[in-house]
Formats: C-alpha cells, structure tokens, sequence
C-alpha cells in the first residue's frame, strides 16, 4: 500500500485544485423575446430556435 513520505503543504494541495472550480453556464439572448437562455438551445419562455417555433408555450 502507497504511504505518502512527505506532508503535502496546504500551497502545493491548493495548487493541484485549482482546476475544480465550478463556473457559471455561458448564456445568450434570445432573438425573440430577449429572454436568457442556454445557447444552441430551444428558449424555454417563448419556445423558438433560429426563428422557429419548436414549443408551444402559455402566454
């Protein structure tokens, strides 16, 4: 079984993370409406994608 010989210092750890961090999703506007959404996605409040109807939504 592997036994690290050395403590591994807090720097050298937090080093090795920085890469684990979350980041926040890239939105777009919708062309339609103006709305935030995901992009190559269908808009979830009007429902369109490039210019097309693919949901039918209450309004």
């Amino acid at each position: 079984m592997a036994v690290p010989k050395c403590k591994t210092s807090k720097s050298r750890r937090n080093k090795r993370r920085t890469h684990q961090k979350l980041t926040a999703p890239n939105l777009t506007t919708c062309a339609k409406c103006g709305e935030a959404k995901l992009p190559h996605h269908v808009c979830p409040n009007c429902g369109t994608y490039r210019g097309r109807t693919f949901m039918k939504t209450e309004e």
